[in-house]
C-alpha cells in the first residue's frame, strides 16, 4: 500500500473516532440526568442525614429538578451545598461513565448534646463543631445543661481557644474537653449522663447511677480534665467498693490530689414521724 494512501486512511479514520465522540458527548449532555448514587458514611449509629433527605434538600434547593439534562448538573454547587450543612464532615460529588454520576457524605460524630440558657438545643462533635439538632435522629450522648451562653452559631472550639475575647465569654471548649473525655472512655461513657454548668462557673457531673453529683469546677486544660477524671476513676475502683454507692451524696473534684466526699444524712426514726 503506498505511503499516501496510509496517511489518508489514518485521517479518515481518526476524523471518525473524534466525531464520534464528539456525537456521543453532545447526546449525552442532552440526556435525561439519571438518580445519583448516594453513600453515607455514618461513625457509629449517628443517622443524622438519610439518603432520602439529602435528596430531597437538593431538590427544595433547585440542583436536582425534573427533566434535568446532564449539562445542568452543577457539582460544585452540590458539594457546597452539602458541605454547608452542620452535620456534614465531608462531600464528594462526581461523574461516572455513561452518564451515571454519585455524591460520597460522610457525618460528623456527636460526642454531646447542649441544651443552652435560651432554650436551644445543639450539638457538639468530635472536632469542636457545633451541629443542628435533626428530626431524624437523636444521638445519644452526654446531656449538657445550665449556665451556658454558647449558640449553634458557627463558633468553634478552636476559634474560640484563639480568641481571647471569646475564651472568656464562652465555655464550648471546656464543654468539649470534658465531652470528649467522656465520650471516649469505655467506663465514663457509660457512666456520666449529663454534665451541669452552675452559675458559679463549676461543672458538675451527674451520673446515671446512683444520686450523687460530682463537683468537676473548671476544665481550662486537657491536662486538668484528664487528672480530675484519673482521680475519679482510681476512687470508683478503691473507694467506692469498701463504701457503697449509697454512702455518698457528693464528690467534690476541685480539690489537688484527692477526692474531697460528703456522706448522706442518716434520717432518723424520730425525723421520719
Amino acid at each position: 500500500m503506498k505511503p499516501w494512501l496510509k496517511v489518508t486512511i489514518w485521517i479518515i479514520f481518526s476524523v471518525g473516532i473524534i466525531t464520534t465522540l464528539a456525537l456521543t458527548n453532545s447526546q449525552q449532555k442532552s440526556n435525561t440526568l439519571k438518580t445519583p448514587t448516594i453513600h453515607i458514611d455514618v461513625q457509629g449509629e449517628n443517622q443524622f442525614l438519610t439518603k432520602n433527605e439529602l435528596k430531597s434538600r437538593l431538590i427544595r434547593k433547585g440542583l436536582i429538578t425534573q427533566n434535568q439534562k446532564n449539562d445542568q448538573l452543577q457539582l460544585n454547587k452540590i458539594e457546597r451545598f452539602i458541605n454547608g450543612m452542620t452535620e456534614v464532615l465531608d462531600c464528594n460529588a462526581y461523574t461516572k461513565i455513561g452518564g451515571d454520576w454519585a455524591i460520597n457524605v460522610k457525618i460528623r460524630r456527636p460526642i454531646a448534646r447542649i441544651f443552652n440558657s435560651f432554650g436551644e438545643s445543639f450539638y457538639l462533635d468530635e472536632l469542636g463543631h457545633t451541629i443542628s439538632p435533626s428530626y431524624l435522629y437523636t444521638a445519644r450522648v452526654v446531656v449538657v445543661t445550665g449556665d451556658v451562653v454558647d449558640k449553634n452559631n458557627g463558633l468553634t472550639v478552636n476559634k474560640i481557644i484563639n480568641n481571647k475575647n471569646l475564651i472568656t465569654k464562652y465555655s464550648l471548649d471546656d464543654i468539649y474537653r470534658i465531652s470528649k473525655y467522656v465520650c471516649n472512655d469505655p467506663f465514663f461513657s457509660l457512666q456520666i449522663g449529663q454534665i451541669h454548668k452552675e452559675k458559679n462557673g463549676d461543672f458538675v457531673l451527674i451520673p446515671r447511677v446512683g444520686e450523687q453529683k460530682i463537683i468537676f469546677g473548671s476544665a481550662v486544660s486537657n491536662e486538668e480534665v484528664n487528672l480530675k477524671f484519673r482521680k475519679l476513676a482510681d476512687f470508683y475502683k478503691e473507694g467506692i467498693p469498701y463504701e457503697g454507692w449509697s454512702t455518698y451524696d457528693c464528690f467534690n473534684l476541685k480539690y489537688e490530689n484527692q477526692v474531697v466526699c460528703s456522706k448522706k444524712q442518716q434520717v432518723s426514726d424520730q425525723d421520719k414521724d
